[in-house]
């Protein structure tokens, strides 16, 4: 579904948007560190300070009430010739153990050395498996 181009400009990408709707559809829209395998994303709900715990946080509430997510992923520059995006819709999955919820966060420990230090093992995993891509770029 992703070429291999798509997929190493997605992956070199630090942050994207992740939307999320709940049991009524009203949406909720959050920058979201990932890991992309070029299949499918994991992100962690990680240890930066939150104002509720891992399990009562909206996303995590949306995605139990509503697994299908979009996600954005973007390149910005002031010259507009070089605007890129990548729209994802998917189904999402909340990991809290097991071979995949392992996976995501070595992927996630390659790409970003603050989770390193974190004690992700604790800590949930989002899997979101893409169902539609849609990538523009203005070049």
């Amino acid at each position: 579904m992703i070429s291999r181009p798509l997929a190493r400009f997605i992956a070199a990408q630090r942050v994207g948007h992740l939307a999320t709707a709940d049991s009524e559809g009203r949406p909720v829209v959050v920058p979201l560190c990932f890991a992309f395998d070029g299949k499918v994303f994991f992100s962690s709900i990680d240890e930066k300070p939150k104002r509720a715990s891992p399990e009562r946080i909206r996303r995590a509430q949306n995605i139990r009430a509503n697994p299908e997510v979009a996600l954005v992923v973007d390149y910005y520059d002031e010259d507009w010739s070089r605007l890129r995006f990548v729209a994802v819709r998917g189904r999402a999955r909340i990991l809290h153990s097991g071979r995949e919820h392992a996976r995501g966060i070595r992927l996630l420990r390659r790409k970003y050395p603050q989770y390193r230090a974190m004690r992700l093992e604790e800590r949930p995993v989002l899997k979101i498996v893409p169902w539609k891509v849609f990538a523009w770029e203005a070049s």
